[in-house]
């Protein structure tokens, strides 16, 4: 093999990775259009809170590594995702949105992505976070914690 072949294979199994946010994983990311841009995303717009592993913290943000699509299981779990206040206020158009919230599901928490997910959109963001939570996004946060199935009542 040619060290020019080398190099461009090397490139591309490096592009790969960084695109499914270091995860190693080339399965798809439905609604995903843009790993790569997400994953930016996600450093610049949450990663300042939520850490770049997604562990968060135990005061204030919580962590979404194994947690964050366990959310789309509880009723009214889904719209929450979109009007925590991080998520609702972001500068991000809703289009790239969409895309950062359906990879942070995929990236942090792909064993409870439900098989029938229907990935966020740009009309959905647009209209959910026009409602952001603000002072009562830890009380809903906690009541929809309680209510994940499995969770002790």
């Amino acid at each position: 093999m040619s060290p020019s072949l080398a190099l461009m294979i090397a490139c591309g199994a490096l592009f790969a990775i960084a695109a499914t946010g270091g995860e190693g994983s080339l399965a798809p990311m439905r609604g995903v259009v843009s790993p790569a841009q997400a994953h930016n995303d996600y450093i610049l717009k949450c990663q300042g809170c939520h850490r770049p592993d997604g562990s968060g913290d135990a005061a204030s943000n919580p962590p979404l590594t194994g947690q964050v699509a366990r959310f789309l299981a509880a009723p009214g779990g889904r719209d929450y995702l979109v009007r925590v206040p991080g998520v609702a206020t972001t500068d991000l158009d809703d289009k790239r949105l969409a895309d950062l919230l359906n990879w942070t599901l995929y990236r942090f928490d792909r064993a409870h992505v439900p098989a029938n997910f229907k990935p966020y959109d740009a009309a959905e963001i647009g209209r959910l976070r026009k409602s952001p939570l603000r002072a009562d996004a830890s009380k809903t946060r906690a009541d929809l914690v309680a209510r994940l199935p499995g969770e002790k009542r």
